[in-house]
């Protein structure tokens, strides 16, 4: 039986119609009607978290690996503004939340009731569309109940994958539930004729063609949304430099050629995807603004991130890019068509080298494989960066591919020296606070081994992740615990402050282990180099039916000397 709210009906109809198979639901009295109605449907699972802020990243994870909208649906008041976090995280990475909201009827809005604010807008830019049904009782209320559920999930399905906003305000009382099938709904259909990427704008093709340097910048993206496929004809002429957050294998270590010698600036840049990490690329970009930028974006919108922005192609990278590549090839003489797709560079040193013609390509590849030789022969003392490279050796010999995630801040940057596989990671407003919920939230819904490396100020604030019933032994987590914020040990200048350690960077005593035994999760720890391999080999092939947690402790001071040697014995 459903509910007896028609516009709680009207919304579980059309969530059904329009795709939505999956809600993480939070605790509530206000939003129990849609709770009710969306575990009474067979089309749609339900992941119950407390957590609002956690359920909301744990929807944003599923979001990832599914490749398609999450509902999170969530009780009036200040719940809903526990969300916001992650859909502005998730609007950066353009992953789809439909936020659903009970609310208290608007009479109340503002007259001191419990749980009671303005909740229309409450998400502000971070959600391309926010709509509050109305409680119908008429054939015209009902009539546009139903028109704005369908504007709002066409909306999530964009290619670009904007956020949604549903807000339901529910009289009492909540709890009749009397309907024995849902209403048969209008179902309002967008239809969009694939744009031809064939008619790439002549003056791109032509900076490009003039450049003597140029560089193809790829930032985060989904693997989902950029499959394998011939781009030699782009690629084989130009430098490519991603870290591991693009899906193109082994990270091209350009953040140590920058730090070490940087090769003269280029004369065109084609920006393509979302966020980089490294701040030397931002600055080595941003240094010549004679550079002829050209971004590539799903939403067209003015991203102007290395200010020499010169135009914009609106359309999906993949398409894009094969577009370019294909009319590069057919003017002929551009690239050696044997470099293939960017994986296929030469970053392992122990496989020759082949130069196309190109004297800028030549010398960036000549740096960018000393800087691979570096980083395979360089051999940090323990500290977390020995951690990460030992941990992404294991991955990479493991016969299953799993899926990792790396939390913000340090452990992202060792995953840009060590990590041979792409990464996720909540890079889109960079925040730490909901690193682990998405990880779990990932492993919900792709259900294959997911890795999760994370530091401890990031785990301990997101600790409620784990306060998950759902959760099983496909979720893997590796600790990086170092007794404080080790980011800002290499903060130049902040040293200087007595407030450092304690105030800002969040110096603390704090163990996983309590949080892990009242949470069900196996505990290892480690404290040294033997314990750590073990520990590592343990997280990586262990049986379990809970999640399973690696907490490794090192020192800030032994982490930043061995990042600095790493830096300073760098020779190119």
């Amino acid at each position: 039986m459903y509910s007896s709210k028609e516009n709680v009906n009207i919304l579980t109809s059309l969530l059904v119609a329009h795709g939505i198979r999956h809600a993480v639901v939070c605790p509530g009295s206000r939003n129990a009607p849609i709770v009710h109605n969306l575990n009474e449907c067979p089309d749609i699972t339900c992941h119950p978290v407390t957590d609002e802020r956690s359920a909301a990243f744990c929807a944003l994870g599923m979001a990832q690996a599914l490749d398609q909208p999450v509902a999170i649906c969530v009780t009036s008041g200040s719940a809903l503004l526990n969300v916001a976090p992650a859909v502005a995280e998730a609007h950066y990475q353009h992953q789809s939340l439909v936020v659903i909201s009970a609310d208290r009827p608007q009479a109340w809005i503002g007259q001191l009731d419990g749980q009671t604010l303005q909740q229309p807008g409450a998400l502000g830019p971070w959600v391309a569309l926010s709509v509050t049904l109305p409680e119908p009782a008429t054939d015209v209320e009902r009539w546009h109940c139903n028109r704005l559920v369908n504007q709002a999930l066409l909306e999530a399905w964009c290619d670009h994958r904007p956020c949604v906003h549903i807000n339901v305000p529910i009289s009492e009382p909540l709890f009749q539930f009397t309907m024995e099938s849902l209403p048969a709904e209008r179902v309002v259909s967008r239809f969009i004729v694939a744009a031809d990427y064939d008619c790439i704008p002549q003056q791109l093709v032509d900076d490009l063609i003039a450049a003597s340097r140029p560089v193809v910048v790829m930032g985060q993206m989904s693997p989902h949304r950029f499959e394998s496929a011939d781009y030699s004809g782009l690629f084989g002429r130009v430098v490519v430099l991603h870290e591991a957050l693009a899906p193109y294998g082994r990270v091209s270590h350009f953040d140590e050629v920058l730090a070490a010698a940087p090769p003269p600036s280029p004369d065109f840049v084609l920006y393509v995807g979302d966020a980089v990490v490294s701040k030397r690329l931002k600055h080595f970009l941003r240094s010549n603004v004679e550079a002829r930028t050209w971004r590539v974006s799903a939403t067209g919108e003015v991203e102007d991130t290395f200010q020499n922005l010169r135009g914009i192609i609106m359309g999906d990278a993949e398409s894009v890019i094969a577009a370019l590549s294909r009319k590069l090839g057919r003017l002929g003489g551009l690239g050696d068509s044997s470099f293939g797709r960017l994986g296929k560079l030469p970053h392992q040193p122990t496989k020759p080298l082949t130069y196309p013609a190109t004297n800028y390509r030549r010398q960036w590849l000549q740096l960018l494989t000393k800087a691979a030789d570096h980083c395979c022969a360089f051999q940090p003392e323990y500290s977390q960066m020995a951690v990460v490279k030992y941990f992404e050796e294991q991955v990479g010999q493991m016969p299953d591919a799993p899926q990792v995630h790396y939390a913000n801040s340090s452990a992202i940057r060792l995953a840009n020296i060590y990590a041979s596989h792409h990464v996720w990671c909540n890079r889109g407003v960079n925040g730490i606070e909901g690193s682990l919920s998405t990880a779990a939230g990932f492993s919900l819904a792709g259900r294959t081994l997911t890795l999760c490396v994370i530091g401890d100020l990031s785990f301990f604030y997101d600790q409620n992740a784990l306060w998950n019933t759902c959760l099983d032994g496909n979720l893997r987590i590796l600790l990086l615990n170092n007794g404080t914020g080790g980011i800002f040990t290499r903060l130049p200048g902040l040293e200087q402050s007595p407030a450092r350690d304690s105030l800002v960077a969040g110096q603390h005593h704090t163990s996983a282990r309590g949080i892990c035994e009242q949470n069900g999760v196996t505990y290892i720890e480690a404290h040294d180099t033997d314990d750590m391999k073990r520990g590592i080999d343990r997280l990586l092939s262990v049986n379990a039916s809970r999640p399973v947690l690696l907490e490794v402790f090192t020192t800030a001071a032994d982490d930043q000397r061995a990042l600095g040697l790493y830096y300073t014995t760098l020779q190119v």
